[in-house]
């Protein structure tokens, strides 16, 4: 019996328009033999299945299912492609756990928890030989002190808003005199701002997923950039950063990269796919911590469908496998 899936896309974040092209490579890579894809979009205006040629057909938020052509079609699980909010904070996944309905990613308490950067920081710091950059963390509505910030740390710092996972509203700053306006820029996204030192070395990410009851670390991907900071458009922009997969780190690394990435999945209870970002100084030393993203994209030219391929894997299977990781 083919597995009946709502595959979710869109959101009420900017993040929108790339969950719109990680939704279109997940449905190319589904394997029509296994699985009955519906896909989903869901916007400020409401949750539709839009069927091709065919007028919008209103998803049941009661029980999440939909009627087509008289039919209930209720779903086995739910493939959530959505970054940013809802998809990837833990509301929709609260939702699903409610109405019994299992879906491909980390549950509703580690999405919610990840999405604050400095919550996550907090939590994976004490893994042995991972390392975090030095930070603050402020918030909108109460005070804080300038002068006590400059004071605890050294320049050049970024400024990021704590939730939320494309860089938008970041701000790397090199003079403390620049410091409020960066922070008012970052407020302007979030309520809650992030303060770290900046960490000089070289830039990696790693996806860690779980298949066949085992937790396998992808190769990793070195990021260059010729911009500053790896911010939204070196994200998606083409040619603005050279990604490089497999990494070029010597195999002591990677071993190291493979133990810290698990611990880390392990450490923040996660489920499925995510990817991790983080830097290694000098020559490939300390691990430092960067960020956790619980959806990354899964555009053709995104990380992970990259990782997967160096891998040796096909997409198809992946999804396959993620799906009876996830959803049984």
């Amino acid at each position: 019996m083919k597995k009946i899936i709502a595959l979710l896309t869109g959101g009420t974040t900017g993040e929108w328009v790339v969950s719109v092209k990680s939704a279109a490579t997940i449905a190319q890579n589904l394997d029509p033999d296994k699985f009955e894809v519906y896909k989903i979009m869901l916007t400020q205006q409401g949750w539709f299945y839009e069927p091709e040629g065919s007028v919008k057909i209103e998803v049941d938020r009661n029980d999440f299912s939909i009627t087509v052509k008289g039919k209930k079609i209720t779903f086995d699980g739910v493939f959530i492609a959505i970054h940013g909010a809802p998809g990837e904070d833990g509301k929709l996944q609260g939702y699903f756990d409610m109405l019994d309905l299992p879906y491909t990613t980390c549950d509703a308490l580690t999405s919610a928890v990840t999405m604050n950067k400095g919550y996550t920081k907090a939590i994976v710091n004490g893994i042995p030989q991972l390392n975090i950059a030095k930070s603050a963390q402020i918030f909108k509505n109460t005070e804080y002190s300038i002068d006590q910030l400059k004071k605890d740390l050294n320049t050049p710092y970024f400024v990021k808003p704590n939730n939320g996972g494309s860089s938008i509203g970041m701000s790397k700053v090199n003079h403390p005199s620049d410091l409020q306006v960066a922070i008012e820029k970052a407020f302007k996204e979030d309520d809650q701002v992030l303060i770290e030192e900046f960490i000089s070395g070289r830039e990696f990410t790693v996806g860690v997923v779980k298949l066949d009851g085992k937790i396998v670390v992808l190769p990793v991907t070195e990021v260059e950039t010729a911009k500053e900071f790896f911010d939204f458009e070196a994200k998606y922009t083409p040619g603005v950063a050279t990604e490089t997969t497999p990494a070029p780190i010597r195999a002591e690394t990677r071993a190291r990269v493979e133990e810290i990435a698990k611990a880390v999945y392990l450490k923040l209870n996660c489920s499925g796919v995510v990817r991790i970002d983080f830097i290694l100084t000098e020559d490939e030393g300390d691990f430092y911590f960067i960020e956790i993203n619980t959806i990354p994209g899964q555009t053709a030219t995104s990380f992970i469908p990259q990782q997967v391929a160096a891998a040796g894997m096909k997409l198809n299977d992946f999804y396959t496998k993620l799906i009876r990781e996830t959803i049984g």
